[in-house]
């Protein structure tokens, strides 16, 4: 079965914890007269946090609140370049290596994981192990169906097949290096990226403070929590490969339990 899935969404996290704080020198805070315009309206009806912040310490913020929560729900869809596929994801993961959620790929299907202690329990349905399994012969297709649509499954966390899968749901792992870079590693360069920031918005209900982020041709927007902790709420990316990503339940316990019911184990079937 293709990783691609795993991959594009773990290069998501990765360029949601890089896109700010590179200390360019060229950051500004609402650099343009629409940005101006809504911060100043929105400073009319409720204090600003950020007041006098650039983008850039906006955004170290926000990268430091989100790297020291203990659990966080990523949400959303990403464009999958290397499968010309979109893969939605709807993931709890925290720092004790737990995680409990959903991943699909294309139009249709999904698999269900769970990840607890030393093992992944993984479900999966047909379109899902379809969509992953194009290219193989039509005979193994229809086997593999027949063996795992529809029923849990499990393997050791520590083996080859899935220590891939174990490394995403150790938020640690998805977030690392965030630190590194919001704290100036950038060699300063003309290339780095520049943040701006412009107006509020709302996620789910919340206020947020948006930063714009060019990257080259790439473009970002991330929406940091202007309530409470500065944590990042959201990413749109119209990077290689393009998404959106909500985050929220910070701090929640994630509901990572063994699934009840007969579990065929993939790992005696393999050997």
């Amino acid at each position: 079965m293709r990783r691609t899935a795993l991959a594009a969404v773990c290069l998501l996290a990765a360029a949601t914890t890089g896109l700010v704080g590179c200390q360019s020198g060229k950051d500004t805070a609402d650099d343009t007269a629409d940005g101006k315009a809504s911060a100043t309206a929105a400073a009319s009806k409720t204090k600003d946090p950020f007041a006098g912040l650039s983008a850039d310490e906006i955004g170290d913020r926000a990268m430091k609140a989100t790297t020291e929560a203990s659990s966080l729900r990523m949400k959303g869809t990403i464009q999958d370049d290397a499968s010309d596929g979109t893969i939605r994801i709807d993931m709890a993961l925290d720092k004790k290596n737990e995680c409990a959620g959903t991943l699909g790929m294309g139009a249709q299907g999904k698999a269900d994981l769970i990840k607890t202690g030393d093992t992944v329990y993984m479900k999966y349905d047909e379109a899902f192990l379809r969509e992953q399994s194009k290219g193989e012969a039509k005979a193994d297709v229809d086997a593999a169906v027949d063996m795992l649509a529809g029923k849990w499954t499990k393997m050791s966390a520590k083996g080859s097949d899935a220590k891939d899968i174990a490394s995403f749901c150790d938020l640690d792992t998805v977030l690392g290096g965030a630190e590194d870079v919001g704290s100036g590693g950038s060699s300063g360069s003309a290339e780095d990226p520049t943040a701006t920031r412009a107006g509020t918005a709302k996620v789910d209900g919340r206020e947020a403070a948006v930063l714009k982020v060019k990257d080259g041709k790439e473009r970002y927007t991330l929406y940091v929590a202007t309530e409470g902790k500065p944590y990042l709420l959201r990413l749109d990316s119209t990077a290689k490969d393009p998404g959106s990503i909500t985050f929220g339940d910070f701090d929640e316990p994630v509901p990572a339990q063994k699934p009840a019911g007969k579990i065929l184990d993939l790992d005696a079937l393999g050997g």
